[in-house]
């Protein structure tokens, strides 16, 4: 993939995050550490309530550490949000149903200035690069499900982020319209070279679009574990094709994260086939 040289995309660094004080205290993660390269897609899978979607959270200061330090290409979290260098797409694709498709893609490039002549050549590239050019003067309510995701993801690198964080962006499609989604964003994702940190429940879904799958444990969330997919002998995310489904490779790569997940051994018939 591209661009993984010099400062990580994201540097987690003893991270805790408590709520609540006395009695009613929660400990939602306790010393995380992560790093995800620049150009790297990383997933996060874990039970509920384990602190993945806070986790991101934090990266893309929504919200503050009680210890630690995070890091986004070298710079704080806050200094990262205000120079723009990531983008984010939640479950719920939060368009805007008074403005257009190309009205809400065009939405940050307004909010910070960007000249109007600038902001239609990027909305038009963006509209291209997510296959909703016909749809530019459509409103959200005129969309799939699908469709409306793809806006807020075209709205989520309308400033050329070198980061993506998504939060279960899939979540509520139904599983045929989630695999096209999963397809779109690899090949975004290989057109752009942007480093993703991805929040799933889906074990399929983490290890056909990631490099690396990050297992957390229940609560307190920590990491229990990291599945490299490269290393179970898929390409890399960003060069997988339908086929990949069907590797021998991506099936041991689900039974290592499902063993993480649940505490067990890999199955024995999937690491004999990683053997042969």
């Amino acid at each position: 993939m591209n661009g993984r040289t010099g400062e990580p995309a994201i540097s987690v660094t003893g991270v805790d995050r408590v709520f609540g004080k006395g009695r009613k205290q929660v400990v939602a993660l306790q010393s995380v550490e992560l790093t995800v390269a620049a150009g790297e897609f990383v997933s996060l899978i874990g039970p509920s309530g384990c602190g993945k979607s806070t986790l991101l959270r934090l990266v893309a200061d929504l919200d503050s550490p009680t210890a630690g330090e995070i890091a986004v290409f070298g710079k704080g979290a806050r200094q990262a949000r205000l120079d723009q260098d990531y983008g984010i797409a939640f479950q719920q694709a939060g368009l805007l149903p008074w403005r257009t498709v190309a009205g809400n893609v065009e939405l940050p490039l307004k909010l910070h200035g960007a000249a109007a002549q600038l902001r239609k050549a990027r909305v038009a590239e963006l509209l291209e690069l997510v296959g909703l050019t016909d749809f530019a003067k459509n409103h959200p309510d005129q969309l799939s499900g699908g469709m409306q995701q793809r806006v807020a993801i075209a709205r989520a690198l309308a400033e050329s982020p070198r980061l993506l964080l998504m939060d279960e962006p899939f979540g509520a499609l139904d599983e045929i319209t989630r695999e096209r989604m999963q397809n779109e964003l690899v090949r975004i994702c290989a057109e752009t070279g942007a480093a993703v940190l991805f929040v799933t429940h889906s074990i399929p879904e983490a290890v056909f679009l990631s490099d690396r799958v990050v297992v957390m444990s229940p609560r307190p969330g920590r990491i229990a574990g990291v599945v490299d997919v490269r290393a179970d002998g898929l390409a890399g995310a960003h060069d997988r094709t339908e086929r990949a489904r069907d590797e021998e490779g991506f099936f041991h790569a689900v039974a290592e994260v499902r063993s993480l997940l649940h505490g067990t051994p890999v199955p024995a018939v999937a690491a004999e086939g990683l053997e042969k």
